[in-house]
């Protein structure tokens, strides 16, 4: 059972004993704090700051070897023994849980996810439009290296941007992102050669959004703890928003004003829009004093986090599949309305990044929920191979899918926080996460473009088997969290 002592004197230190442990609670409890406390008399200013663990066991003199117990029973009055220190926080205190700068903060991460992964989910209508009209004759397969460009930068450059967010840099990172994003846009309306979309689409878009996707997740959890898996869903179905709104915008535009004037009033969307989140978010996390690395490797030696990273690999490389290539399966097997099947799948995603984000709070650990969800879309996607020429059936699948789908976006944060002990490397672990992201869109979408011309069933089915490799991961996870805390109480106990 662990004691604490408060002490502080000049020959010991945090940097060179492993048992003192910074208590935050000690200040506040009656007789330890204080100029006239009985601990601030005897060792002097400052040593309620500091508790030093003496690990007993029966029989053994507490200390160290060969030394009698502390005996402090004359200077300190009794008190009831004092709760263990709670998991560190956020350096700017205890997460608000709520008011207005907290949910201001959400409004603009809204945003943010709507100019996002709201593109990405919207890629289908110009995937269908660059295969019909602007670069007609050229493969499925290759158009969707486009689209896939976007993800992978979209997911990749947070890797770098982590540690810029970790450094308190939060408006450099906002407006250096909703400036790139909003520049990809308008250049993409001046397109006509596939490298060209590439570089405006694929790269410019894709690397704004790794910023301001990054900030939006990221920042939350600083200001939420009980309310946390909510306001990331709330925030994170901006994207299914951007699904709705910019494939109807250019559907309906795009036979009347043209590709340039209907992509061009795409940008000016985002460009209203990313104005919110570039005056509202603010950050918690005060700048470091001292310098630090720019990379925690640390972070790559916890078998949880490498795990999780695992399932999210596998997850992006099947879950974007029926984003991109929905409207034209729906096409190829004679379905009415095949451009609103795209529009019913991002529907399905607003329920299913909010009501499985409540869950999360309310019953069920973030990577609980996960898992089940993970699994849902996994039997859907082999459900997929059933549907032939029903609109109907396909109208339920799409909203289903859409709401497993959704899920797997928004409670990605919940889950990479629920792992985190110190949120000032909150960034830079969302970036090693997102990384690996990137990594299975860059390899999922094109092999699920070069696929189905030949065979939808294979497409449907490689979709099915990558998010059932990602379920077991989101179970190997979990195993394996637990065991790491549950090895941490032992020690702790013993």
């Amino acid at each position: 059972m662990s004691q604490y002592y408060a002490m502080h004197t000049p020959q010991h230190s945090v940097d060179n004993l492993s048992t003192y442990a910074y208590d935050p609670y000690m200040a506040s409890r009656p007789g330890t704090a204080g100029p006239d406390s009985p601990m601030q008399k005897t060792f002097g200013p400052g040593s309620s700051q500091l508790a030093l663990t003496y690990n007993s066991v029966p029989g053994t003199p507490m200390g160290s070897p060969g030394m009698p117990p502390p005996d402090f029973g004359s200077r300190f009055p009794k008190s009831e023994e004092p709760a263990p220190p709670r998991p560190s926080g956020p350096p700017g205190g205890p997460p608000p849980d709520g008011g207005l700068t907290a949910w201001l903060q959400v409004l603009g991460g809204y945003f943010l996810f709507m100019n996002t992964w709201g593109i990405i989910n919207a890629f289908g209508v110009f995937q269908s439009y660059y295969a019909e009209e602007l670069l007609k004759g050229t493969s499925n397969s290759t158009i969707s290296w486009i689209g896939t460009l976007t993800s992978f930068m979209l997911c990749a450059s947070p890797l770098s941007w982590g540690p810029v967010f970790d450094r308190g840099n939060i408006r450099a990172l906002v407006l250096f992102g909703s400036g790139s994003v909003v520049f990809g846009i308008m250049m993409t309306s001046l397109c006509n050669a596939y490298w060209q979309l590439m570089l405006a689409q694929g790269i410019c878009v894709g690397i704004g959004g790794g910023c301001t996707f990054l900030t939006a997740t990221s920042i939350l959890p600083t200001y939420f703890a009980k309310k946390r898996s909510l306001a990331m869903g709330i925030a994170a179905s901006g994207s299914s928003l951007g699904g709705i709104i910019y494939p109807i915008v250019f559907h309906m535009l795009q036979p009347k004003i043209g590709f340039g004037w209907s992509v061009r009033i795409i940008g000016f969307i985002a460009l209203a829009t990313l104005a919110v989140p570039c005056v509202v978010m603010r950050s918690r996390v005060p700048k470091p004093t001292t310098r630090r690395k720019i990379f925690d490797t640390t972070i790559l030696r916890e078998i949880p986090f490498q795990t999780f990273n695992v399932a999210t690999f596998f997850g992006f490389v099947g879950q974007y599949i029926p984003f991109f290539f929905i409207e034209q399966f729906a096409l190829t097997h004679g379905i009415a309305g095949p451009f609103w099947m795209l529009i019913v799948l991002n529907a399905g995603s607003i329920p299913g990044r909010i009501v499985p984000s409540l869950v999360a709070d309310k019953f069920f650990p973030p990577l609980v929920v996960l898992g089940s969800c993970t699994g849902s879309a996994t039997i859907l996607a082999f459900a997929w191979t059933a549907i032939k020429h029903s609109r109907a059936g396909l109208i339920i699948w799409a909203l289903l899918y859409g709401f497993c789908a959704g899920a797997f976006v928004s409670l990605q944060g919940p889950c990479v926080a629920a792992m985190t002990t110190d949120m000032r490397t909150i960034g830079t672990r969302f970036g090693v996460n997102m990384f690996a992201g990137a990594l299975g869109i860059l390899i999922g979408s094109p092999v699920g473009g070069a696929i189905f011309p030949e065979s939808w069933p294979g497409a449907q089915s490689f979709c099915g088997a990558t998010l059932l490799c990602s379920s077991l991961a989101i179970a190997a996870t979990w195993f394996v969290w637990q065991r790491e805390k549950n090895r941490g109480q032992r020690k702790l106990q013993g």
